[in-house]
């Protein structure tokens, strides 16, 4: 063969060279192919790795299926035999003590049902005394209970110059409209906290015997969100004079007017929290809506805001760092997330070395969460400092060994080009190395975008920014939302207007204590 493979070359010299460079360049161009293929079925398999996740992870009909038999087999267990077996007394002597049982919440209502003793000893006859008490408590449901508020104004007649006096109607959250504060609040909160659709509420309450057609639901949470607007507002005033923000946005399904179909919209989210470094100032969280995802809606949201702005490397953001009005800081959540889902679907060891060294970042986080910025800068620079600096030589070092169409390489150039906003919070003890807390915030509307299917129409979109505003930021001070929206919607209309500061949720917190 070696014959026969030989007998083809050319005799002369310049042939055989011309012959030896046409090989080299096929064997370069087949190279890069070959570099190309293994970096699309790279691509392909991380692609394919996210995709088994989200459709045969948590909601895996087999995985689901185990674990509606051990709940069941739990269940089994933990439910005692209605005729217990009757336990000897040696078994009850080395019978294991029962847990101590907490102690029911003092806030609830008590009932006493008193159980007596006959009024005469059954032994003697005799009268007997009180000489203590065993008291043991349980704990009851009293299922949703529905009332009607009458209002009630008498008409008076002077007898002397026959005028009639009649006190003025109270005020109604809406004109004309049946319902009270607390059935305003609970819709609400039920809607955008507790992710339940007015068409479930309305079938609920259908239970209870009261009929409320959905229509007239939604006319209710209109209604609501035009009288809650002036505060909405000075919420969103209070969230845009903050020195730094945490932003993000998430897509929400919206029904297109006489199409039968959905478009899809945008809710952004921007908090003010600074908490993590020991501010007292109250956190706040400020929700905008717009029907498409022009970098010109952030611009417009945070004309009126100058700081560090906390995001993600969305492009729309970019042109807001083009001044010196606003500062970027960039997430490390979302890198370690890069490298995260690459080691997920190819336990990659440089995908390892660098969940690690992001790892020891945090770390340093974790000790110095809630301190004051001067700590938390110290902190940083000493420690986080030098880890940064041995990642930076690192990640350049590895990007040079490997193909720059794999997905290392992407996830190791997203750090790279960002290293200035991704460092800036070394320097700066107000910034965070992430951006959680604006994701922690759109948490509840990715809940609502699962059983709500849409959001009826664009106003729909920006009446839900409204509640959930308030509802967000109601949590972050500690609030029961639905107690704060009952008490805001039974004021706010006979309230002042250059007064309505004091509606806002800390303040509310600070005047119910």
């Amino acid at each position: 063969m070696l014959e026969s493979a030989t007998a083809d070359l050319p005799d002369d010299v310049d042939s055989l060279r011309a012959l030896l460079a046409e090989s080299r360049l096929e064997n370069h161009r087949l190279r890069s192919t070959l570099i190309y293929r293994d970096a699309q079925i790279e691509k392909l398999l991380l692609q394919l790795a996210r995709l088994k996740r989200m459709q045969f992870g948590a909601k895996s009909e087999k995985l689901d299926r185990e674990i509606e038999q051990l709940e069941l087999l739990i269940e089994e267990l933990q439910t005692p035999s209605a005729v217990p077996p009757r336990a000897s007394t040696a078994d009850a002597a080395t019978e294991k003590a029962v847990p101590a049982r907490r102690p029911l919440p003092e806030h609830l209502p008590r009932e006493s049902i008193v159980h007596a003793p006959a009024a005469a000893c059954p032994s003697c006859g005799g009268a007997l005394r009180v000489i203590g008490e065993d008291i043991s408590e349980m704990l009851d449901y009293v299922p949703a209970h529905w009332k009607v508020i009458r209002h009630v104004r008498p008409k008076c007649a002077c007898d002397a110059c026959q005028k009639i006096v009649q006190a003025e109607a109270p005020s109604r959250p809406i004109p004309r409209g049946i319902a009270a504060p607390g059935l305003l609040a609970h819709v609400l909160v039920a809607k955008y906290c507790d992710s339940l659709p007015l068409h479930r509420q309305a079938e609920m309450y259908a239970r209870d015997g009261v009929e409320i057609e959905r229509s007239t639901l939604a006319d209710w949470v209109g209604g609501s969100a035009a009288l809650l607007a002036p505060l909405v507002e000075r919420l969103g005033a209070h969230v845009m004079s903050a020195a730094k923000l945490h932003a993000d946005d998430t897509p929400v399904p919206v029904l297109s007017p006489g199409r039968g179909q959905t478009k899809t919209g945008r809710l952004w989210t921007y908090v003010r929290d600074d908490r993590p470094a020991g501010s007292t100032l109250p956190p706040a969280v400020f929700f905008q809506y717009t029907p498409d995802r022009k970098g010109e809606h952030p611009r417009q949201h945070l004309k009126s805001f100058a700081g560090t702005l906390q995001a993600d490397g969305y492009a729309g953001f970019h042109h807001l760092y083009e001044t010196d009005r606003i500062r970027e800081a960039a997430c490390w959540a979302h890198v370690r997330r890069k490298f995260f889902d690459i080691h997920q679907a190819h336990q990659s060891p440089i995908a390892k070395a660098a969940l690690d060294r992001i790892a020891a970042l945090y770390a340093v986080e974790k000790d110095i969460r809630g301190k004051p910025p001067d700590v938390r800068q110290q902190h940083r620079q000493s420690r986080a400092g030098p880890l940064l600096a041995e990642m930076k030589e690192w990640l350049t070092a590895t990007l040079g060994t490997l193909s720059a169409k794999s997905e290392l390489a992407v996830a190791i150039r997203y750090a790279t080009t960002r290293w200035p906003a991704l460092t800036r919070y070394r320097d700066d003890g107000n910034l965070e190395i992430d951006n959680n807390a604006a994701e922690r915030a759109l948490r509840i509307v990715a809940l609502g975008r699962k059983n709500y299917l849409f959001c009826g129409s664009d106003a729909g979109g920006e009446r839900a920014a409204a509640i959930y505003s308030l509802i967000g930021t109601a949590k972050l001070n500690g609030l029961n939302p639905e107690a704060y929206l009952r008490d805001v919607i039974s004021r706010i209309a006979d309230h002042p207007a250059n007064r309505i500061d004091e509606l806002l949720p800390w303040n509310h917190a600070e005047a119910t204590r």
